[in-house]
């Protein structure tokens, strides 16, 4: 037997007169007396009316019907309805206002990577401000009320900053999960506790071209940093995030064995498992322009240069007796600095202070009747005018290397025109110009036997940076060409080698080259070339092969900079001062103190119960 249709149940509405005639009004979808505050499921005429009139029959005999008075009434009891609403409304929203206030200022906090128990100090600073700023303010009471509600007590700015780390974490992911290629740069160092931290960035490239590149984690390694030990920590965080390392293009990391070994290395163990695609590898191009440095060895200069300055500074007594000394004298500066010989610029500021200030070392020197031959010797004094020039230079190209949203095309652009310059600043020595070398013109100038001056002779220590640089790089020699048509495709080529170069970095299938051509005839895009986002209007159907090399090429990571930088940051925060920070909150702290992504303060607060602080 089949099943009678069932009755399709009908939908009252209210009507707005009804508020003047039966004094109720909607809140909620539902309908409420406003005499009495009863509360009626369904809008319909006859309940309303047989509730007004069973209960407030005396009602019209105040206030006749259709009356101004009636009118009147009605009014006032709808506005004290929502003003009693409000009592209960207006707390919850300041209780959420003053939860996201409390997200923000522990953001904040993690960004200039405080520790958590600065939250209370920020806040006595709010009401020293409350009680200051608003003296004279008819509400001060209620400023003050509400400022002292906000939650920043240190477990609770600690939960915040856990909170906002996962909410970034996901974000990371989710465009990590949309991106067409990523790349990565590894990096691994010692935090004050000797825990051992690998520090890993992402450069994601989306299908409209544009890119993005964040911190993706830090991992902890508690024993051993051998390359294993580091592939079986990235890979276990593979695994539990479900990362799509099959969109992998290149990673980036810095010489240690442990990453570039031949057998055990990370990059090594990574290519032979079968879950990781084909990569690029490149050895990060700032470490090796710094070891490309070293090629040149003054170590009879930069000894003493170091010895001296060492003797002046590590004694109280004689660092302030040098500075009161540069003080008479009125010196350019104040104080020589120390050498670190890990730090990247250390070494030319250095050198470049100890030239400036060399009048009042000798000075300094003779008041303690201490002799120093080399000071004296013409040559040792030429050497150290070229280490200094140098090393300069050195300083203003590993300057141009740094920094974020430095992709690979930039730095071999950057390479490139200091091996260009090499060239010249040779060719210049041999003819006796010292226009590119002031520190060496300047020492040239103050010895005595003008005829002891042989510019030419450092000729042979340009050369060898030079040789030091073409062997460090010829890795992205290879990529030249690629990244130049990449850049601008409608540069005068020879398709048939550029398009070999390709074929050597991507392994693409045949068809390249008629892409290039296809792609260099194309007169509306000729008419774009200049567009910022080019290859986001190349069409991805026409040129499949073409489209897919330019966003790999834009997710290239050349060095691993945001990993130093990440470095810099941790030493602050997991300072002796916090030495017994858990790695979990290292993490969200670091990550937050680096991520270039917003929380979702409203999600955040949203997602749990306001309370305002005690």
């Amino acid at each position: 037997m089949a099943e009678a249709p069932r009755k399709k149940s009908k939908t009252y509405h209210f009507h707005e007169e009804w508020e003047e005639e039966f004094i109720f009004t909607m809140v909620k979808d539902k309908c409420v007396c406003m005499l009495c505050h009863q509360t009626l499921a369904l809008s319909k005429r006859g309940n309303l009316e047989r509730h007004h009139n069973t209960n407030h029959d005396k009602f019209k005999d105040s206030f006749p019907g259709k009356s101004a008075i009636r009118a009147r009434k009605v009014a006032e009891l709808k506005a004290g309805l929502k003003a009693q609403q409000s009592l209960f409304t207006k707390p919850a929203t300041q209780n959420k206002a003053v939860t996201e206030a409390s997200f923000r200022i522990s953001h904040l906090l993690a960004k200039h990577k405080k520790p958590f128990t600065d939250g209370d100090l920020f806040k006595e600073a709010m009401a020293i401000t409350a009680e200051t700023v608003f003296n004279g303010f008819k509400n001060k009471d209620d400023i003050k009320t509400a400022l002292r509600s906000v939650q920043l007590g240190p477990n609770t700015v600690a939960r915040r900053v856990e909170e906002m780390s996962g909410d970034v974490d996901r974000q990371v992911l989710k465009d990590l999960s949309h991106c067409e290629y990523f790349s990565l740069q590894f990096d691994e160092s010692l935090d004050v506790m000797d825990t051992a931290q690998l520090v890993v960035f992402v450069r994601m490239a989306f299908p409209d071209s544009t890119t993005k590149e964040d911190l993706l984690t830090l991992l902890h390694l508690k024993e051993r940093t051998r390359g294993e030990d580091i592939y079986n920590a990235f890979k276990k965080y593979v695994r539990d995030n479900d990362i799509p390392i099959h969109k992998l293009v290149a990673i980036t990391t810095d010489g240690a064995p442990a990453m570039r070994g031949v057998r055990a290395g990370f990059i090594a163990l990574c290519r032979n498992d079968q879950d990781f695609p084909d990569f690029v590898n490149y050895h990060c191009v700032i470490h090796q322009q710094a070891l490309a440095g070293k090629a040149v060895n003054f170590s009879q200069v930069m000894t003493l240069v170091v010895k001296l300055i060492n003797s002046i500074r590590a004694k109280a007594l004689q660092h302030r007796l040098f500075k009161a000394l540069l003080d008479e004298l009125d010196a350019a500066y104040g104080d020589l600095l120390l050498h670190a010989d890990v730090r990247w610029l250390s070494r030319g500021k250095v050198l470049q202070r100890f030239v400036d200030l060399l009048p009042e070392i000798k000075t300094f020197l003779e008041t303690r009747n201490e002799e120093h031959e080399e000071l004296s010797d013409d040559q040792w004094l030429l050497d150290l005018g070229f280490l200094t020039d140098l090393t300069a230079k050195l300083n203003a190209l590993n300057n141009e290397l740094q920094g974020k949203d430095r992709h690979l095309p930039h730095m071999i652009s950057a390479v490139n025109a200091f091996k260009a310059k090499l060239g010249v600043w040779n060719t210049q020595l041999k003819n006796g110009r010292l226009t590119h070398f002031p520190n060496l013109e300047k020492m040239s100038q103050a010895i005595g036997d003008k005829d002891a001056f042989h510019p030419e002779q450092y000729c042979v220590h340009l050369d060898k940076v030079a040789a030091e640089f073409s062997r460090r790089f010829a890795e992205l020699d290879v990529m030249e060409d690629v990244a130049a048509f990449v850049l601008n495709p409608f540069l005068t080529i020879d398709v048939e080698q550029v398009s070999g170069k390709f074929q050597q970095v991507f392994a693409l299938p045949s068809g390249v080259d008629m892409e290039m051509v296809d792609l260099q005839n194309d007169i509306e895009l000729k008419a774009r070339a200049r567009d910022s986002n080019f290859w986001g209007i190349v069409s991805r159907e026409k040129f499949p092969l073409l489209t897919s090399c330019a966003l790999r090429v834009s997710a290239y990571f050349g060095s691993t900079y945001l990993c130093e930088m990440a470095f810099s940051q941790m030493k602050i925060i997991k300072s002796k001062y916090r030495s017994h920070l858990t790695d979990k909150h290292l993490t969200d702290c670091l990550r937050l103190a680096v991520s270039s992504y917003e929380p979702n303060y409203k999600a955040l607060t949203d997602s749990i119960q306001s309370q305002p602080s005690h």
